[in-house]
């Protein structure tokens, strides 16, 4: 796998998403939690996608349960609670790991293209990796930097 665009994911209603259908779309790929500090970060995320849609930008979200516990919820809780408390509109997926050896491929990928200050490891919830329209990993920001303070770097990949 060479880009992001050469994976396969399982979105929250549990259908296949071939990746390659954001091709030549900048995305940025955050892994979430409904129950983090970090959660209200979902609002951020949001007006990205809402502001940045028409430029091709494409948030994705990949719920992840390997922190604290902090998203214990199915699909369809995590689904209804980003609907109901945040109006999230962007794709979300299936719960995945995003460390370990039962990481989902892309995440493993992800961390290899760019490392954290805990090496590849994802530290915690909304780690957020920036790609460009070739598919390529060309920013990782830690889950302290809020949606938007990453708006230069959007900015740059569009």
């Amino acid at each position: 796998m060479t880009t992001a665009y050469d994976f396969t994911a399982t979105d929250i209603d549990g259908n296949p998403v071939d990746l390659s259908t954001y091709r030549g779309h900048p995305l940025l790929i955050v892994n979430t939690a409904s129950k983090c500090g970090f959660t209200p970060q979902y609002q951020g995320l949001e007006k990205l996608h809402r502001e940045y849609a028409d430029q091709g930008l494409v948030v994705l979200g990949f719920p992840c349960d390997q922190f604290a516990h902090q998203e214990p919820g199915d699909e369809d809780e995590i689904k209804n609670f980003c609907s109901l408390t945040y109006d999230v509109t962007f794709p979300m997926f299936a719960k995945v790991d995003v460390n370990g050896d039962d990481a989902h491929p892309l995440y493993q990928w992800l961390r290899q293209q760019k490392s954290g200050i805990l090496g590849s490891r994802v530290k915690w919830n909304f780690t957020k990796f920036l790609v460009d329209k070739s598919g390529a990993v060309v920013a990782r920001f830690a889950p302290t930097v809020k949606p938007e303070k990453l708006t230069d770097d959007i900015d740059k990949v569009l």
